[in-house]
């Protein structure tokens, strides 16, 4: 599996009253490594992925360590740990070099491809699943992470799986 690498400058902006970059503020720098990401695929050799929009359904952040500001950047390592037929869950670390143990923020983004044009949630192409495939997770949940539209086994859901048998 491999990740994704962003290189995120803080800003002296980022800083609130306690001296420490805000909570709010770790949301903007997962929009930056989200956008990074996904347009990794799209405009630049004409492809349409991802380029028709996409929104956010849910985020989930735990905050290991304040960070304070200082001139070198964070990485943030994105993954993704789920695709289904219509969504995207991309995993964060937000740390202070790639490979370090040293983790300020774990967090989680739920991702919807949206057609601006039709106002509503769309599929996910094979293009994109392709593209996101590179970068899953195969150790979630001893699953790969993908639902059963043929792109690797469903995703398993112990509490149902059991009251099945």
């Amino acid at each position: 599996m491999a990740r994704h690498i962003y290189s995120c400058p803080l800003r002296w902006s980022d800083m609130d009253a306690f001296g420490h970059v805000n909570n709010v503020v770790f949301l903007r720098y997962l929009e930056e490594a989200r956008i990074d990401f996904m347009f990794r695929l799209a405009p630049g050799d004409g492809s349409p992925s991802f380029s028709g929009g996409s929104v956010v359904a849910r985020h989930e952040i735990d905050y290991k360590r304040p960070l304070v500001h200082r001139h070198e950047p964070v990485i943030i390592e994105s993954w993704v740990t789920a695709i289904t037929a219509a969504s995207l869950t991309i995993a964060y670390e937000i740390k202070d070099a790639e490979g370090a143990d040293e983790v300020y923020v774990k967090a989680s983004t739920v991702v919807v491809p949206y057609n601006l044009e039709a106002g509503r949630p769309r599929r996910i192409t094979d293009e994109e699943k392709s593209f996101l495939l590179h970068y899953l997770d195969d150790g979630v949940n001893g699953t790969s992470g993908v639902d059963g539209d043929g792109a690797g086994g469903k995703r398993g859901n112990k509490k149902k799986d059991a009251l099945a048998a």
